[in-house]
This record gives structure tokens, C-alpha cells and sequence, in this order.
């Protein structure tokens, strides 16, 4: 009876620090797609706004994750580079 307790104690706590071991990575990419999800409605309002102006930035992957991951300095950034590239 003592041995099975053990090894429910052992379970649990193996089972935690697993666990723990997942739940900052899994954070990590979370947030990353949230940003991106939200990097992807800024460049749509830009892209709404900048029709009147002659301005648009492709929506795709590559620019949410740049939006996603550096958040305003990643959208300034695109903007920049879409100025100076024409």
C-alpha cells in the first residue's frame, strides 16, 4: 500500500514539472500568434486607410509575424521599407 502512494506522489509530481516544462514555450507561441492575428487587423486598417492615399502592404504570413513579433516597431518598419522601396 505504501509503494502505491509513492508512485501516485512520483506520478504527480513528474507530471508537474513536465508540465512545467511546456507551459513557457507553449505561452511563447501563443502570444506570437495572437500578436500576429492582431499584426494581420493593423496592416487591414492600414490597408483601409492607405487606399485613399495610393498606400497598401500585403497581408501575408511573413508580414503578420513581423507585426506579430515587434508589435508598432514592426509596423513602422514595414511602412518604412514599403516608402522607400516604392
Amino acid at each position: 500500500m505504501d509503494i502505491n502512494v509513492i508512485t501516485y506522489l512520483a506520478c504527480i509530481c513528474f507530471l508537474f514539472l513536465f508540465g512545467r516544462l511546456f507551459v513557457i514555450p507553449i505561452r511563447k507561441i501563443l502570444k506570437i500568434v495572437v500578436n500576429s492575428i492582431l499584426g494581420g487587423i493593423v496592416l487591414w486598417i492600414i490597408n483601409f486607410v492607405g487606399v485613399n492615399f495610393g498606400f497598401s502592404i500585403g497581408i501575408n504570413v511573413f508580414t503578420s509575424l513581423i507585426v506579430g513579433i515587434l508589435g508598432l516597431p514592426g509596423t513602422v518598419c514595414l511602412i518604412l521599407v514599403k516608402l522607400m522601396l516604392g
